[in-house]
């Protein structure tokens, strides 16, 4: 694995949804529709919008989480008061009793359309730390300990200190099981 880089299996940015910076949660949403529809059939489609400022440098990159989480405001509340809360194991009783304590969706999802096209995707876009790049000449063993120690879903490919596309957990799973059927036949 040593001698297989990354930027042999990452996804380039030219494949991936990319919005700027003051986009809207819809815009963000239909971009990632958009590359879904014309994603290759052999690989797994996005399931993230990469956020680039105004100079095309990324900056942020949006789940489909961070998506639901924009649809109600009170999980930043949340958050703040209760940083880290599903690492500590509570009940799914105890978690569910928080949805009717900060009266989360007491509007069912009824402006829906309101949400989203007046909220921008960066309030709620994660920032990508040192951690989570890689340089496209580095091996896959090195991208798979990062994964794995970082507890990571992707990780953003630099080359020369600049982002030219994703790796994504999906595809390095994809070709290390392709790799144990080939050595197993």
């Amino acid at each position: 694995m040593k001698k297989y880089k990354i930027k042999d299996l990452m996804v380039p940015l030219s494949n991936y949804a990319v919005i700027p910076k003051d986009a809207t949660i819809f815009e963000a949403v239909m971009a990632l529709e958009k590359t879904q529809l014309t994603f290759n059939q052999n690989s797994y489609p996005n399931r993230a919008i990469l956020v680039e400022d105004s100079d095309g440098n990324i900056v942020g990159k949006l789940s489909q989480l961070d998506i639901l989480r924009a649809l109600e405001p009170k999980y930043a509340e949340i958050k703040s008061e209760m940083p880290g809360m599903a690492n500590y194991g509570f009940s799914k009783q105890f978690l569910l009793s928080i949805l009717e304590t900060y009266q989360m969706f007491d509007k069912p999802l009824n402006d829906i359309c309101k949400k989203t096209s007046m909220r921008k995707a960066f309030e709620y876009m994660h920032c990508p730390t040192e951690g989570e790049h890689i340089n496209a000449d580095d091996s896959l063993d090195q991208a798979i300990h990062i994964l794995i120690v970082e507890n990571h879903q992707s990780l953003l490919v630099t080359k020369e200190k600049k982002i030219i596309g994703i790796l994504r957990l999906t595809d390095v799973f994809a070709y290390i099981s392709q790799q144990m059927k080939e050595c197993n036949f």
